[in-house]
Order: structure tokens, then C-alpha cells, then sequence
């Protein structure tokens, strides 16, 4: 009887087995955003049927009135004349007034009118979509010719041993410019790396997946999650009449995030995850098929192709170069002359990107014998796509619960809300600092 409870005895689980079991039960993000819509319209409906409503002041822009001479013309005596205070005629002047705004059901008939009436415009000036299939077209190219694996493949091949860790996280991090390259290429590589210069190759391959899933979403370069979150963040800051960002505006932050987290991860790796895993014993896996994910490369057509590769990439500069540097250039501001800004320059630079990512993919597979005509290229293009369907799916539920959730006018009676509460409240800018990343992390 002992045997048999003890046979159908469960494990005890751990701490991961049931964080993985609580993963495991959430939805996916595209009923996520559903069961949001329909938080939203019940909230809405419950708020408007007590007639919820908050009342701000607001400065309004009103005309200035003409002022009439003495001939009864319109400004021609010197009475007409403005004071040295008032002579910036320019300056527009304005009143305050008190806007009451109330929240608006989406299960009205005004809003079951707007749902079905607005769903493919949301969809359509969405821009987040067309940014995020222009920055992945260029991508696309580059890793279906094997130029992103290549390089991947380059640095890991020249780093030191003593510094791996770190180089094979901080690949890992910049590897998120090209989609599923890091997952496919480095976390394998890693692993053969470390077995290389006789280390525990789990210790290689979670270093590599830690730089790959944990820093994804910042990088050195201009990445296409750049480009999606910055037109997310601007339809917001559009809706609150604030003036838009470019993709470079979250850069700074972006590359010494990179830079830190690579070394925060690299000493995680080092001094907590190698001395669990201790010295490696060949006898417990099998290293030939380690090894054997890297045996099928041509080295000498690789080669070829990052200089071809390269090549290209000095095109590319020069190009942009061209078109930026001379005072006559196109993509300079018109009026000032400026590059940096809102510019020609800046509105370009995903279409910019894109384009080096497609010239060096061609170059490479030209020069290493992976792409042969144009039907290749424009194959490459569409695989990128077809595996974009998923996130064009959960970005058509993004686009409409943001439709439906700021036509409810929730978003503002909540902003002024809690503008008010804090203000009552005068909390300090640093503790206000602290409460907004964690209500991110929250999120």
C-alpha cells in the first residue's frame, strides 16, 4: 500500500514550477487586449449610468477684436496704434474656460455605432503597423541570406575567453535587431563556445539566452521595437496635444541600459550560474552533437560574403552621407538647415535602416552564394512577413482597444483625477519618480 501512494505521490514542486504554472494559465495577448475591450465597455456603461463627469480649465485661443479709428476705418488713427507692452501682435490671447467631461459608453447606441463604424479606421491609421513591416523588410533579407548569423558567428568567434560571458550576452542583447537570430544561432553557438575552451556549455547557452530574452528590448542600434514603441508612445502624446518624438529620443537611455544590463548579467553568469553547474563532465552529454550545429558552415563562403557585405554597408554611408551632409542636402531641414530634430532626416531613418539592413543582406548573399536572383530576395521579404502575422493580429486588438478606450473619455477623466489627488496630496517629484516605474513594472 506504501509502494503504491508513493508511485502516485506527486513531486513536490519548487518555486519555478509554479511560477511556470502560473505563466502557463496566462492568455494570449490577443485575448488579453479582448477581455480589456470588454473590461472598458462595462466600465464605461457603469460609470455613465451615475454620470460620471470631471470639470478642468482649460486656456482657449480667442480672436482678438479689430480696433476701429476715428474715420471709422478698421486700425488707421494713431489710437489704434498698441503700447510698447502690446506690440506683439502676434501672441494670440487667451481665456480661461471650464470644460465638463463626462464619460461615454461604448454599450450606448452612440457607442455600439462607434464600435462597428470606426473598427477598420483604427486599424488603418494604426501606424505602428506600416513603421513595424518597413523596418522588418530590410531585416528580413539580412537574416534569410545569413548575414545576421555570420556576424553573430564573428564576434563570438574573436572573443576572450575570460570575457565570453559578457561578449556573448551583449551579442545576445544586439541581436534582438534581427528577430529570432539570436535564438536560433546564439544560444546554440554559446553553448559550443563554452565547450570550446573546456567550460560547462549550459553556462554558454544560458548566458546566451539571458542576453537574447532578458535585454531584448533595448540595443546599440535603431531596432524595430524602437520604431513600434515610439509610434505607440506618439499616439498617445497626439491625443494629449503634445508635440511627437522621434525614434532616436529613448537612444541614450536605450544604449547604456544595453551596456549595464550586459554586465549585470554577465557577473549573474559568472559568479552564481558557472559555480552552480561546477566543472563539466564530458561524460554527461554528448559534444560532437554540440559542435555539430556550427559543422555545416562554409567558412571561406561566409568570409566572402561579410566582405561583399561590407561593401555594401560603405554604399549605404555613403549615400546617406550624401544626401545629409552638403548644405543643398535633401534630407535637411528646408527652412533651417537642420539634420538633427524634426527633420527629413529623422522622419527617414526607419526607411533608412531598412534599406542598409536589404543592401548588406544582398550583398552578403550574392558574395556567399545564398541568394542568386531577385525572386530570393522578395521570398526572404515574405517569410519575414508571414511570421509577422501573429503580431499584426495582436496590433489590430491594440489598435481598437485604444480607439474604443480614449472615445470613452476614461483616459482624461482618469488623468484629471489623479492630477488633482496628487496635487492635494504634494507628493515629492522623486517619490512620484518611483511610483510611475512601478506602476510599469506592475503593468
Amino acid at each position: 500500500m506504501s509502494n503504491e501512494a508513493a508511485v502516485t505521490a506527486k513531486p513536490k514542486r519548487g518555486m519555478l514550477d509554479r511560477i511556470e504554472s502560473v505563466g502557463n494559465k496566462v492568455p494570449h495577448p490577443v485575448m488579453m487586449f479582448l477581455y480589456l475591450i470588454l473590461f472598458v465597455a462595462i466600465i464605461s456603461a457603469v460609470l455613465a449610468a451615475f454620470d460620471v463627469s470631471v470639470t478642468e480649465d482649460i486656456a482657449v485661443p480667442v480672436d482678438r477684436p479689430a480696433t476701429e479709428d476715428v474715420n471709422g476705418g478698421l486700425g488707421g488713427s494713431e489710437e489704434s496704434y498698441p503700447t510698447e507692452q502690446e506690440d506683439d501682435t502676434t501672441a494670440p490671447d487667451y481665456e480661461i474656460q471650464q470644460v465638463t467631461v463626462e464619460v461615454r459608453s461604448l454599450l450606448s447606441q452612440e457607442g455600439i455605432r462607434h464600435v462597428f463604424s470606426s473598427f477598420v479606421n483604427n486599424f488603418a491609421g494604426f501606424s505602428v503597423v506600416a513603421v513595424t513591416l518597413v523596418a522588418m523588410a530590410g531585416v528580413g533579407v539580412a537574416e534569410a541570406a545569413g548575414l545576421m548569423g555570420a556576424l553573430i558567428r564573428k564576434l563570438v568567434k574573436v572573443a576572450p575567453a575570460r570575457y565570453l560571458s559578457f561578449i556573448l550576452i551583449f551579442v545576445g542583447a544586439l541581436s534582438s535587431v534581427a528577430t529570432d537570430a539570436g535564438y536560433l544561432i546564439l544560444v546554440p553557438l554559446g553553448a559550443a563556445a563554452f565547450l570550446s575552451v573546456g567550460r560547462h556549455p549550459l553556462a554558454g547557452l544560458s548566458s546566451a539566452f539571458a542576453g537574447v530574452g532578458a535585454i531584448f528590448a533595448v540595443n546599440l542600434l535603431i531596432t524595430p521595437t524602437d520604431s513600434m514603441v515610439t509610434e505607440i508612445t506618439n499616439e498617445a502624446i497626439l491625443l494629449a496635444g503634445g508635440e511627437p518624438i522621434t525614434i532616436t529620443a529613448n537612444y541614450y537611455f536605450s544604449a547604456a541600459s544595453t551596456i549595464i544590463l550586459s554586465i549585470v548579467a554577465a557577473f549573474i553568469a559568472e559568479r552564481i550560474v558557472s559555480k552552480r553547474l561546477g566543472t563539466y563532465d564530458p561524460s554527461e552529454g554528448d559534444p560532437e552533437a554540440i559542435a555539430a550545429n556550427e559543422a555545416h558552415v562554409d567558412h571561406d563562403a561566409e568570409a566572402k560574403g561579410l566582405r561583399y557585405s561590407f561593401y555594401g554597408f560603405l554604399a549605404c554611408m555613403a549615400v546617406a552621407t550624401l544626401l545629409v551632409a552638403p548644405s543643398w542636402g535633401p534630407l535637411r531641414d528646408p527652412e533651417t538647415g537642420a539634420i538633427l530634430g524634426t527633420t527629413p532626416f529623422m522622419d527617414s531613418l526607419i526607411f533608412i535602416i531598412s534599406l542598409m539592413f536589404l543592401v548588406c543582406g544582398v550583398c552578403y548573399g550574392k558574395g556567399a552564394g545564398t541568394i542568386h536572383t531577385s525572386m530570393d530576395v522578395i521570398q526572404a521579404v515574405q517569410k519575414m512577413f508571414s511570421s509577422l502575422s501573429g503580431l499584426i493580429l495582436m496590433l489590430l486588438m491594440i489598435s481598437q482597444f485604444i480607439a474604443y478606450f480614449n472615445w470613452t473619455n476614461l483616459p482624461r477623466v482618469i488623468a484629471i483625477e489623479l492630477a488633482q489627488l496628487l496635487e492635494e496630496w504634494n507628493i515629492s517629484a522623486v517619490l512620484l519618480l518611483v511610483g510611475f516605474i512601478f506602476v510599469i513594472i506592475l503593468l
